[in-house]
């Protein structure tokens, strides 16, 4: 009976944010171990799934740098990668929209389906979703830096035009989009994952931007994970980057959490996928896991 009255008593902690968040769109980041270990991907789809059925909009922007790199190994190329960005010739981008489009998309899709929803998926290029531009390189200040050579087609972002979005989740669809765009020429381009979901959410003004990935969030020790810190605002973000408590991967997922909240996102949150059910414990407890970024 103890049992069944602390289930209970989860349901009625859940039910302020399941009225709060009720017609909201959640823009999720889906990437890391949450996309590769069988237990999380079944825990992170259930999540997705619960929270489409609670009354919630979640769009689900999903990575895939492993998968690619495994592939053009079987096919006997050798990555390359240049300050953290993948170098996209010809062939790799060739490559690059058949794994994230062609496998890893359909894949997430049939999940959620086997699951109870009814997700369709989409990439950046479809309905002119992500009018994307050749990414140049900036340091944390926005500042070009001079010493990074050409990438090849990896884009940044020019133009959002979420109405397809809008249309699939107001006919109760959960959309599942790959990090693509092309630019006015139609020649795509691979963009990051955090930052086509950042600017997703703020297209969409979103409730929430919440980035999976395979840290606790951010850490004030980056050797012990009792040092999160569950709350930071902008302001505080640059003196971590200058003291290198905020560095190497985690740069791109903090550029994408401020651009989002500039753009109009309430919230934005970096959580660890590496716990199941991570997305609700985020999203319907008190307490909530990782950290949480605000303005």
């Amino acid at each position: 009976m103890q049992e069944l009255i602390e289930k209970a008593n989860i349901l009625i902690e859940a039910l302020p944010y399941i009225k709060e968040f009720s017609g909201k769109t959640i823009v999720m980041k889906y990437g890391g171990a949450a996309m590769v270990k069988e237990d999380l991907k079944e825990t992170t789809m259930q999540d997705i799934v619960l929270m489409k059925y609670v009354g919630m909009n979640p769009v689900v922007v999903h990575g895939g740098g492993p998968e690619i790199t495994e592939f053009m190994t079987q096919l006997g190329l050798e990555p390359k990668f240049v300050h953290g960005h993948r170098y996209t010739d010809e062939r790799t981008i060739e490559i690059v929209e058949m794994v994230l489009t062609g496998k890893i998309n359909k894949e997430i899709v049939s999940l959620l389906n086997q699951h109870g929803g009814s997700a369709v998926g989409i990439s950046g290029k479809d309905a002119n979703l992500i009018q994307a531009k050749k990414f140049i390189p900036t340091n944390h200040r926005g500042i070009p830096e001079e010493d990074v050579p050409d990438l090849g087609f990896v884009g940044d972002i020019d133009q959002v035009n979420p109405q397809i979005i809008q249309a699939l989740t107001q006919d109760g669809f959960i959309p599942v989009i790959s990090p693509l765009g092309a630019d006015k020429t139609g020649r795509g381009y691979n963009i990051n994952a955090d930052l086509v979901a950042a600017a997703i959410a703020g297209a969409l003004r979103a409730e929430k931007l919440v980035l999976l990935t395979d840290a606790p969030g951010i850490l004030r020790n980056p050797n012990d994970e009792s040092s999160l810190i569950p709350t930071i605002h902008k302001n505080e973000i640059e003196f971590l980057i200058e003291d290198k408590i905020i560095s190497g991967g985690m740069l791109p997922k903090i550029e994408a959490c401020i651009r989002a909240l500039e753009s109009g996102v309430a919230k934005t949150h970096i959580i660890d996928g590496r716990v199941p059910h991570a997305v609700l414990l985020e999203i319907y407890t008190q307490k909530g896991i990782g950290t949480e970024i605000l303005l």
